[in-house]
């Protein structure tokens, strides 16, 4: 993997990356020989400092600090939540209302799947804002920014709102069978995405020396676009029938 073509921007401080679904972020525990794009950036950079992290199938807007004082002002940052990500999630079902904030507490590998779970006793307070961008069908974009960075929130968020994300093996279970999601699960084998439909789609933070604020944008994956596009077509479709 040349990675060129994954780089958004990059000086002597930090380095912003558009990073692939079905790559690591940082080496695995268990594999240490699975690829990962830290140890990629370290082949072209040297030594990369993580200051914050996507799932493995998630795509998206990835920073890694390229020194020890930019790691601790970038840390900083993020454990203030003075940052702010955007992501767009490709969601199964057709919300009523434009915005929401879902405010569910959350448990940290709450039962035997290790999922995030919703638990009104046990869980620790989170924050999503979403924002319904477009209607598919039976599917909706949406736009989900967090306020708590707890594992997986997004995905536990919208799966217990409702509408769980496309493909997402972990936490569509959650969800009572209905007819939308019957007819979404048979959709979903034909479209060309096969993981978990979430991006990273922004990320703002200010400069690490300038303290100039930055937003940083990474493009569709390929499989994503194409999913979205499809999507579009069939919703034209039905409103046509």
């Amino acid at each position: 993997m040349d990675i060129k073509n994954l780089l958004l921007w990059s000086d002597e401080n930090m380095v912003v990356v558009n990073k692939p679904a079905g790559l690591l972020t940082i080496q695995d525990g268990y594999d240490p020989a699975l690829p990962h794009l830290a140890g990629l950036l370290q082949q072209e950079y040297g030594k990369v400092w993580v200051d914050h992290r996507l799932d493995k199938d998630t795509s998206g807007v990835l920073l890694f600090a390229l020194n020890a004082d930019t790691h601790r002002s970038l840390n900083q940052q993020f454990e203030q939540r003075e940052t702010k990500k955007v992501y767009h999630a490709l969601a199964i079902g057709m919300p009523a209302w434009n915005s929401i904030t879902l405010n569910y507490p959350l448990k940290v590998d709450g039962d035997r799947k290790h999922r995030t779970v919703v638990d009104h006793q046990h869980g620790k307070p989170a924050e999503t804002d979403v924002r319904k961008l477009m209607r598919l069908g039976a599917f909706s974009l949406l736009a989900a920014v967090p306020h708590t960075g707890y594992t997986h929130q997004i995905r536990a968020h919208l799966a217990a709102a409702g509408f769980p994300i496309l493909a997402d093996p972990l936490y569509k279970s959650l969800q009572p069978e209905t007819q939308v999601s019957i007819t979404a699960e048979e959709i979903s084998f034909t479209l060309p995405i096969h993981r978990t439909a979430l991006h990273a789609y922004q990320l703002t933070l200010h400069h690490p020396v300038s303290e100039q604020e930055m937003t940083f944008q990474a493009p569709y994956p390929e499989e994503f676009r194409q999913t979205l596009d499809s999507l579009h077509a069939q919703s034209r479709h039905w409103k046509n029938v």
